[in-house]
């Protein structure tokens, strides 16, 4: 006679993997989303934050915020390196509020000799918004000598629409 699959008798063996492959998934699924969370939690790291993790830094890859010091501005067109320097600003959003705003906080960085400072250099093409008091945001590590190589850099300049939106800047 014919023989009787033993699975399609009894089924739960095989829903058994199903569950099991499926508890697995999620709780990879689960991992990555609490490990990349943790990573990226700290949006960015001030100069004197990042200088406070002292030699643990040097080589890690981070996130880091400052005023760009705009007489300390170097660009070479033809090895395209740009070099400066960044003041510490705060990273903390309620206290750049407290001290009058962002352009306030950029301007009082640059201003005061006593802010902590940190040397960047970086390799591409001379962004439009670099400027004094700009803000750079950049990706990058800090070397052994103490300078910061950025990978990325992202420039926000608060001042640059004042005229056009008074309104706006204003509030």
């Amino acid at each position: 006679m014919t023989s009787v699959n033993s699975t399609l008798i009894n089924p739960k063996p095989q829903r058994k993997k199903f569950i099991l492959g499926g508890i697995l998934i999620a709780v990879a699924i689960l991992y990555l989303i609490v490990s990349t969370t943790q990573s990226t939690s700290h949006y960015f790291y001030s100069v004197d934050e990042l200088k406070s993790k002292g030699a643990t830094a040097i080589g890690q890859n981070v996130r880091i915020s400052g005023a760009v010091l705009g007489k300390s501005i170097t660009y070479d067109p033809d090895s395209m390196e740009l070099r400066f320097t960044i003041a510490n600003v705060p990273g903390d959003q309620t206290e750049v509020n407290a001290q009058g705003g962002l352009a306030k906080v950029l301007h009082q960085a640059v201003a005061d000799p006593n802010t902590a400072r940190i040397d960047v250099i970086h390799y591409g093409p001379m962004p439009d918004l670099m400027r004094n008091e700009a803000q750079a945001i950049m990706d990058g590590y800090l070397t052994e000598n103490g300078t910061f190589a950025a990978d990325t850099l992202l420039l926000k300049c608060p001042t640059k629409y004042d005229d056009e939106l008074p309104e706006q800047v204003a509030g």
